[in-house]
């Protein structure tokens, strides 16, 4: 099969470009060599600060769109004419999908729709050799699988059992990329992955929240008892399985991507407090600042996710362990204070979320 990442064979698009996992997505494409279109919205959690140098880059051309217009979309397409297609555009916040499930079913479903019809015009338009380079790459989350109980894992024969209205917009995105290989022999590839963390992450998620409320000693609030258990991926080996994906993955397969680094939320915060007394002592244990508030409705259990599949198709596996992750996390926080007060810009200043009604 002809390697989709070969620079000579036309540009990536990369949708969600200026979000967490995006923005990391094309600074490795970027630093690899590839000519990069980002299309972003830009909503509170896109930012093109994320991109640092990426943004002055030959290489790379930015477009301020919403994936849910149809026009600006096809215009994208026929004026780039990708080889490939990292889908991460999406709102992604479960409290958020709590207050304002319409948004998530907007840009979740009906954006990926319009991107996917988008990408089958393309696609169709391409000689025989650019067809069989061309790949779509659906990137989802674990959360479409639901809750599991004490054992066991999620892997691709899992059912899909979304609890919270953003992991059921996600589950219907996925369905719906899987639905245009099925219909239209798109050369589609979903992916699912863990809880992501690392630099440049929005603080409304639970690693940089806590990381931030504890260099200014506020009190570091914490669903119900803190049991509630995640596997946890550092953002770059995550990037790297969506690259291997990319590369060597085959159209109608779907791979999971998982740390193996299983934790409960109260062991996450834990270990923040104790590299915060190593990193930032104040004299005082931050683990002192630790606050339980009311558990979240529908707040799923526990997470897991088993990558074996991807691993052995892929030759893929994480490199970094959660201890040094989450320390280099740590650091990249205390040395850019500046990029978190320009990402909140006054809309969001680590107020719990998704309990407005």
């Amino acid at each position: 099969m002809d390697n989709a990442l070969r620079s000579e064979q036309g540009p990536v698009l990369v949708t969600g470009g200026a979000g967490f996992i995006g923005s990391a997505l094309v600074r490795r494409l970027v630093a690899d060599g590839l000519s990069v279109v980002n299309v972003d919205k830009l909503t509170y959690a896109g930012n093109l600060d994320s991109l640092g140098d990426v943004v002055r880059s030959p290489n790379y051309n930015f477009f301020h769109a919403d994936i849910t217009d149809a026009a600006t979309l096809a215009s994208i397409f026929r004026g780039c004419s990708p080889q490939l297609v990292f889908h991460l555009a999406a709102e992604s916040h479960v409290d958020r999908s709590i207050d304002a499930p319409h948004e998530f079913v907007q840009t979740n479903v009906v954006g990926t729709v319009q991107l996917l019809e988008a990408a089958r015009r393309h696609f169709t338009s391409l000689d025989e050799s650019g067809r069989r380079r061309f790949r779509f790459i659906h990137v989802s989350t674990d959360e479409v699988f639901g809750s599991l109980g004490g054992t066991g894992c999620f892997d691709v024969s899992t059912p899909y059992a979304p609890r919270s209205p953003y992991a059921a917009s996600k589950a219907a995105s996925d369905h719906f990329a899987r639905a245009w290989m099925s219909t239209y022999d798109l050369p589609v590839i979903v992916t699912n992955c863990s809880n992501n963390y690392g630099p440049f992450q929005f603080p409304e998620k639970l690693i940089p929240l806590m990381i931030l409320a504890g260099l200014r000693r506020d009190r570091m609030p914490l669903y119900g008892d803190g049991s509630n258990v995640r596997d946890w991926i550092f953002v770059d080996d995550h990037v790297s399985g969506l690259i291997a994906a990319a590369e060597r993955g085959a159209p109608g397969e779907t791979y999971l991507f998982g740390g193996d680094e299983e934790h409960t939320n109260l062991e996450v915060v834990r270990l923040v407090c104790e590299l915060l007394d190593e990193l930032a002592p104040d004299g005082k244990p931050h683990e002192q600042l630790i606050h339980f508030v009311a558990d979240r409705p529908g707040h799923d259990h526990r997470y897991a996710i088993d990558s074996r599949s991807a691993r052995d198709s892929l030759q893929w596996r994480p490199t970094i362990g959660f201890r040094d992750g989450l320390q280099a996390t740590l650091a990249w926080y205390m040395e850019h204070r500046e990029w978190v007060e320009r990402v909140q810009s006054g809309a969001y200043h680590g107020e719990r979320l998704g309990l407005s009604s």
